[in-house]
């Protein structure tokens, strides 16, 4: 998490600074909603297939949690306004449709442990992105909700109880690594908007 997660991009720590421009805000809100905030999504469709039986019930809290997330997300984006005038909007579009739709083939995937590591690894790295939103949130005069995931810690418990063989861990490190890229990849077409719009 700490070299492949959110938490480095210099992007995500740009917004979570006082410099950090409201339209620079809304882009992200807007963003993240076009890639997580329809259901169902990660958590919905990881629980929906339970590919790997054992992780049945933490997918399951963890889906639950994400609703609030999702309504959070939501409020944001009506609040943050219309989406910025950005160059290359089709592209960007294009872009996050392609984000979401491996985030989406992560959680259908028929390899036991895969999605339930994308899944470890969104709880994770909502951390840092749920900083953003909280600062979004009181720059757009939002009151968010408490954070009602599987803390980290949890997780963390609930992923090495999981990773019974070294064919599944495999799998769930497969998995989180693929959610981390696709993150990065977001945060990298936020910060080229950003640069595009001067």
């Amino acid at each position: 998490m700490a070299e492949e997660g959110s938490a480095p991009h210099p992007h995500l720590l740009h917004l979570l600074t006082a410099a950090a421009h409201p339209r620079d805000l809304s882009d992200a809100v807007h963003a993240l909603c076009a890639v997580h905030g329809s259901h169902p999504g990660l958590f919905d469709e990881a629980y929906q297939r339970c590919v790997q039986p054992d992780a049945c019930d933490w997918l399951e809290a963890a889906a639950a949690g994400f609703a609030d997330e999702r309504g959070l997300i939501a409020q944001l984006t009506a609040a943050a306004g219309p989406l910025p005038s950005t160059p290359g909007q089709a592209e960007s579009e294009a872009a996050l449709a392609g984000v979401r739709h491996a985030i989406e083939m992560l959680a259908r995937s028929d390899r036991g442990g895969t999605a339930t590591g994308a899944a470890a690894a969104l709880v994770a790295d909502w951390v840092e992105i749920r900083h953003l939103l909280a600062r979004c949130a009181t720059a757009f005069g939002i009151e968010p909700p408490p954070v009602t995931l599987p803390s980290v810690v949890a997780t963390q418990g609930a992923m090495t109880r999981l990773a019974d063989s070294s064919a599944v861990e495999r799998a769930m490190t497969f998995g989180a690594r693929q959610l981390l890229a696709q993150h990065r990849g977001l945060w990298d077409l936020l910060e080229a908007r950003r640069a595009a719009r001067g």
